[in-house]
């Protein structure tokens, strides 16, 4: 691809100068009904409109850079709100579940037991341990798509 580019890059150096070596009449210039001072020669002219060609390309390189960050960042804050919309779906989950637990217990009339009854003089560090719940699984995460690395040229 680099070589085509290369190819491309050097016939459009020799039809270049070929215009310029061949086209020394005189000429002028007009630009929105203005003479161009400093032009007088076909080759001047084409030159101008090969900086104007320059300038195109360069605005356009920019525009398409503008629109891909635009669309990555896009990318990202959909997967963002993708993942925060799973978190706080997994959130209300558990919610309803302590709610439904907690009515659960009001209705059996109380706390439930959470072990043998202690000793009326034990302290807390006496107490036997509570038992321990199964905690539940974490939500499985998406994996956001992996990007191929850009390739930048060294400063």
């Amino acid at each position: 691809m680099a070589f085509i580019g290369l190819l491309l890059l050097a016939a459009a150096a020799v039809v270049a100068a070929g215009i310029i070596m061949d086209n020394t009449d005189p000429s002028h210039l007009t630009a929105f009904g203005q003479a161009v001072p400093g032009i007088d020669n076909e080759w001047q002219v084409f030159l101008a409109g090969a900086a104007v060609a320059v300038v195109f390309v360069v605005g356009m390189m920019l525009t398409v850079a503008g629109a891909g960050r635009l669309l990555r960042a896009r990318r990202d804050l959909r997967y963002l709100r993708e993942e925060h919309e799973e978190s706080l779906t997994t959130l209300e989950m558990e919610k309803r579940r302590l709610q439904r637990e907690l009515a659960r217990v009001r209705q059996n009339g109380g706390p439930a037991p959470a072990g043998p009854a202690a000793p009326a003089g034990a302290s807390a560090a006496d107490a036997p341990p509570l038992p321990r719940r199964a905690a539940a699984a974490p939500p499985r995460r998406r994996r956001r798509p992996r990007r191929a690395p850009r390739s930048r040229a060294p400063r």
